[in-house]
């Protein structure tokens, strides 16, 4: 069993960014390491508490990921800290060593940990 991150910024707080937003993160992921959902045991999400118009898990759901266990919070209010963001941990069921982990992050999200960000 792996981890694998992800984060990405969003345009606004509507149910259709959100949603779209978990559903490009969640594709990219998957992609990025040659994964499918059934490879997926569980799911973090995260949201900043700017992000109020809708459930990240409810955008999960339509992309497939209704059987797995999906669970929501909201990230800490650090002043000055990058707004409409949506963060995700994805424990996995692979082969792959960790320095073969292709941890995603999109759009403005991709400064938010470029040690690791593919």
């Amino acid at each position: 069993m792996k981890a694998i991150r992800g984060a990405t910024q969003i345009t606004e707080n509507s149910e259709a960014a959100i949603s779209a937003g978990v559903q490009e993160l969640l594709v990219a992921i998957l992609k990025a390491n040659s994964l499918t959902t059934s490879d997926v045991i569980s799911v973090l999400l995260t949201s900043t508490s700017d992000l109020t118009a809708a459930f990240p898990a409810a955008g999960a759901r339509e992309v497939g990921f209704g059987q797995i266990p999906l669970l929501g919070s909201v990230e800490l209010d650090v002043p000055g800290a990058l707004a409409r963001v949506i963060r995700v941990m994805l424990y996995v069921e692979t082969e792959l060593e960790r320095s073969q982990i292709n941890h995603i992050y999109l759009h403005a999200a991709a400064n938010l940990r470029r040690d690791i960000a593919q």
